[in-house]
């Protein structure tokens, strides 16, 4: 029998590990490990716990369709669980596990426990790349080295690929445990020991899912170059969500785009969309490079000697989305609220805290995975070293966002700003991004700007001049 363990590939279609196991003509049990002390380590967010939840529960139903088994076991953290999976895979007799490997620091660490513990025992471990289309490595330089800045990344990563294809999953061998009485079979009766929060409106079903895939690639991806910078319109795909946890490939994704494409020429608008995940499969890679990255450097290392802001009250504000700055509260309630963020704004916002109000971009990172039902790592991690400069692009750190200009191109009439701020429901839209500005200012009941902008900025430029001139001595 062989066992595949789940983890952030929570599908049926388009898995490499189980598409192996089944291959291999014999029956196959699929395995959950849930470890919420170290979920909570890694601030999982409790909407992203539920959105798990209940991906579970349909999984279950998605896989026993294919003749497997899902179980599920809870435990503390990793070192648990690298045990609990060899004791489970010799219970059941199992000689090989399959896993989907994840790029993490502690993933890795996870997964060679886990290797040992099963090499003693006789069983063969598994570990197959899934995460990206092109596994890490696949994308080098003349020199053989990892890419350092995106748009050469891309360039190279674009001339190696070509269009996936997908192909159903086959049914696996008939298992007996499926319907055996003695197995932990995942219900709703058992415990998922993790805070969660509501993510109802996110479906967890995969024929919904890829309907919603299809219907973006039908009726939006065209236009997703001209809209997916304004907030207030429908004009990103939503499916980070699914991503994140494995629900889709990226490979589903660019088949898709590729199969309602005409003679396999991608639109302006596709093309964009094909960059977004590309940046996604870059982050990917620098964990593999760069283990630093998932133990909370900086990618440069000047950027651990930037002087940041204790200010406990400053971020807790910025947390709340009481800044001052419209866009800047209406998108951080948008997440607070949502568990989800437009990514324009999440980099208005991510510049905002780290350049206006000079706090470490350590904080935001966490605060987003404590709220994003989208959370991943190497995306969140990368999209905040970007933000604050310190990680791997060619853009120098004067990249500053103006908030006051952000929200004027990109929210023009206040809508987005209105419907996450109410406060603001009756301010012209004249004023809606200065509203501190607006005759009938008296009236609000909405913080006046933390800072200013401008001042803030030099302040900036100031300090990542000094970290920069001054680099850390590592002899």
């Amino acid at each position: 029998m062989k066992l595949v363990w789940l983890r952030r590939d929570l599908r049926a279609i388009d898995n490499t590990a189980l598409q192996q196991a089944i291959a291999s003509g014999e029956s196959v049990s699929a395995l959950f490990v849930a470890t919420p002390h170290q979920w909570q380590r890694h601030d999982l967010a409790p909407i992203q716990a539920d959105f798990i939840y209940r991906r579970l529960l349909t999984l279950q139903q998605e896989l026993a369709a294919l003749n497997i088994p899902l179980f599920y076991k809870q435990v503390d953290d990793y070192q648990q669980a690298s045990q609990v999976v060899s004791e489970f895979a010799q219970s059941l007799s199992v000689n090989q596990v399959l896993v989907n490997r994840d790029y993490e620091w502690n993933e890795q660490q996870r997964d060679s426990q886990t290797e040992q513990a099963l090499s003693t025992l006789g069983i063969d471990w598994l570990a197959c790349d899934d995460k990206c289309l092109l596994t890490p490595g696949q994308v080098l330089n003349k020199q053989g080295e990892y890419f350092k800045v995106f748009t050469p990344f891309k360039r190279a990563w674009l001339s190696r690929f070509t269009p996936p294809v997908i192909v159903s999953t086959p049914t696996a061998a008939v298992n007996p445990l499926l319907d055996s009485e003695h197995n932990a079979l995942w219900n709703e009766r058992q415990d998922f020991a993790y805070p969660r929060v509501s993510s109802d409106q996110w479906p967890v079903d995969f024929e919904t899912v890829r309907h919603q895939l299809r219907q973006f690639c039908q009726q939006s991806i065209d236009d997703y170059h001209q809209q997916r910078d304004f907030p207030a319109q429908e004009g990103t795909s939503r499916l980070s969500p699914y991503l994140a946890i494995g629900m889709l490939s990226v490979r589903q994704c660019i088949a898709r785009m590729y199969a309602q494409s005409q003679s396999g020429l991608l639109s302006s608008g596709a093309e964009i969309w094909l960059s977004e995940l590309i940046w996604r499969e870059f982050y990917q890679h620098l964990l593999v490079f760069e283990s630093k990255l998932s133990k909370g450097k900086a990618f440069h290392s000047w950027g651990d000697q930037l002087q940041w802001s204790d200010d406990k009250q400053a971020f807790a504000r910025w947390c709340e989305g009481n800044t001052g700055y419209p866009i800047v509260d209406a998108a951080m309630r948008q997440l607070n609220q949502t568990g989800w963020m437009h990514n324009r704004l999440r980099m208005v916002v991510a510049s905002f805290l780290t350049k206006d109000l000079h706090i470490d971009w350590h904080w935001g990172e966490r605060y987003f995975m404590q709220q994003l039902i989208d959370g991943d790592y190497a995306a969140n991690n990368g999209g905040w070293q970007w933000c604050a400069s310190t990680g791997c692009d060619g853009q120098p750190y004067f990249r500053i966002f103006n908030p006051i200009t952000q929200g004027e191109r990109f929210d023009p009439s206040g809508q987005f700003i209105r419907q996450w701020v109410p406060e603001l429901a009756s301010v012209p839209t004249a004023y809606i991004h200065t509203p501190w500005k607006w005759p009938g200012v008296k009236s609000l009941l909405y913080p006046s700007p933390m800072v200013d902008h401008k001042v803030a900025r030099e302040v900036t430029l100031r300090l990542y001049k000094e970290a920069k001139d001054n680099p850390i001595d590592v002899a």
